[in-house]
């Protein structure tokens, strides 16, 4: 008989990683590892989609409903906030109970969300049901990924997160692309529609194939104050950096929503040593792998979201193109996601994920000084080289980041653990576009006023040229009806050539984190507890 030597990195009291207490049956539909990646794909789908195919049909939502821009702001703000404070949350519920359950019951609560937004006639119910997708769509994130880790043996489990990674990446960039053709040629409430059918195929898909996973020594009971705690800082700090372009930076409102949040999260972490099961062993923060992949998520998502925030606007507002064209522009970067995924999964299978972690964010490192190379007048060819080299550096981080978080968390920790993945990319994406949007207004305001003047324009009030740069940070160009063309495209010029500015400078920052992230990935490697994964995993 030999004899196994634990070593405690988690934080759970020197206890191995325990098997699921169900088998997986090695015949049949049920459990079989392949097909429960194609069923949790189907619903990740939903949600990731949602995360950037609603901006096309925000234009169509605001003329139809008499929204302001304040209000149309919040259809994504809403799903955002719900979305990340509660994702943490979510998947403990998952631990729990079972992540079988807590997935069917997301996909059922987003499919009906989404449904009642394509009813809704006014915007106040647009704005509340989005936050219900949210809340719902933080319930299916972290389940997906924990039935993935209790599914697959380890050997498999950095293609099965390859697999689902490029699910994420081609649904979230191909959001546009749908999202134009729908609200072209349909109308804006079916791009919340179609995600009945799939929510429909998904929860057959579920019932039929997916096995409940519960590890022998998961949670009984709820931390329900380090939940109040964690979910009211989590709340503070999202809503600070939402609203802190309205504000101000320096004013003091953001200032105090960013000080309770860090109130917040010192008493919840005070909390968390005291409580006899708490929300998130902080035990599992002292494994430096673990800490440097949520860190590396953060980065990665400031890096990528922020980015492609502006590129948008570049395409459509300075290029002039349909939301249609924009996305088809996007396909680069979609195409190498689609491809790059599954292929970082086998190489960080093979390597480890270091140097796939470090080569993807250089990889992104140079995409981001590319594109601030662009101009007004960069063709198609020279913006698909960078476009598709971002997506060849965010395949690997991807894959490499939630195999690390993920897999060195124990068993009856990942969902929580798939909730700190998530949770980081929504963080990240949030900060990249509210950091980088105020270096792209800054950089407008200081160059509109002097760009404007050397073009010989006519001059402009205080508030005139608050309003030109407003339009300027988004690529629009201030020109008033029945101004003269030649005097209009004189504007076009300077807002064009003023937004670009921004942008380059907005990418040449989030070069630099990424940059960061390189440094970051160093930190990492394989999951400890990785073995675990695939204790309980039929064949494949």
């Amino acid at each position: 008989m030999t004899s196994q030597t634990t070593v405690d990195t988690t934080g759970t009291g020197g206890k191995a990683p325990t098997a699921p207490s169900e088998q997986t049956p090695d015949r049949g539909l049920r459990g079989h590892p392949w097909l429960t990646l194609i069923t949790v794909a189907v619903g990740v789908m939903m949600v990731a989609l949602d995360g950037t195919i609603v901006a096309i049909a925000n234009p169509a939502i605001q003329k139809d409903l008499g929204a302001s821009f304040a209000d149309v702001q919040w259809i994504t703000n809403g799903y955002f906030l719900a979305l990340a404070v509660t994702l943490i949350t979510a998947g403990k519920l998952g631990d729990r109970f079972g992540h079988r359950q807590t997935f069917l019951i997301g996909v059922v609560g987003f499919a009906a969300a989404s449904a009642a937004i394509g009813l809704s006639d006014s915007i106040a119910l647009v704005v509340v049901f989005r936050v219900f997708q949210g809340l719902f769509g933080a319930l299916l994130m972290p389940a997906a990924l924990g039935l993935l880790r209790a599914t697959f043996p380890a050997e498999k489990l950095n293609m099965a997160i390859g697999i689902w990674g490029m699910v994420i990446g081609a649904s979230t960039a191909g959001g546009p692309i749908l999202g134009g053709l729908l609200v072209q040629h349909v109308s804006w409430q079916s791009v919340f529609f179609i995600n009945v059918p799939v929510g429909i195929l998904a929860v057959v898909l579920g019932l039929v194939i997916l096995t409940d996973h519960r590890a022998q020594n998961a949670p009984r009971s709820f931390d329900v104050l380090g939940i109040g705690l964690l979910s009211g800082a989590m709340f503070c700090l999202v809503w600070a950096i939402i609203k802190a372009p309205e504000w101000g930076w320096g004013d003091g409102m953001t200032w105090a929503f960013l000080g309770i949040s860090v109130l917040g999260f010192g008493l919840f972490a005070f909390w968390e040593t005291k409580v006899r099961e708490p929300l998130i062993p902080l035990g599992l923060f002292r494994s430096v792998p673990l800490s440097a992949g949520v860190v590396l998520m953060v980065l990665m998502a400031i890096a990528f979201m922020g980015g492609l925030f502006f590129v948008t606007f570049y395409l459509q507002n300075v290029h002039g193109m349909s939301p249609v064209d924009a996305g088809l522009h996007l396909l680069p970067l979609t195409g190498m996601m689609i491809v790059g995924s599954p292929l970082a999964g086998a190489m960080i299978t093979k390597t480890g994920p270091r140097i796939p972690l470090a080569g993807g964010m250089v990889c992104t490192a140079v995409a981001m000084y590319g594109i601030s190379t662009l101009e007004t007048n960069t063709g198609s060819g020279v913006m698909s080289i960078w476009f598709a080299l971002l997506g060849l550096g965010l395949a690997p981080v991807m894959v490499g980041a939630t195999e690390v978080i993920v897999g060195n968390a124990p068993m009856e920790l990942s969902g929580v653990a798939g909730g700190l993945q998530q949770a980081a990319m929504q963080i990240g994406g949030s900060l990249g576009t509210a950091v980088l949007g105020a270096v792209m207004a800054s950089k407008v305001d200081s160059d509109l006023a002097g760009n404007w003047a050397d073009a010989k324009l006519p001059p402009l009030t205080e508030a005139q040229l608050h309003q030109a740069s407003e339009a300027v940070q988004v690529g629009a160009a201030p020109v008033p009806p029945g101004t003269p063309a030649p005097i209009a495209e004189k504007i076009t010029g300077v807002a064009h050539d003023t937004f670009i500015s921004g942008m380059s400078l907005a990418s040449l920052v989030a070069a630099g984190v990424a940059v960061v992230a390189v440094l970051v990935a160093f930190l990492t490697k394989r999951g400890e507890n990785a073995d675990a994964a695939g204790a309980g995993a039929g064949h494949i």
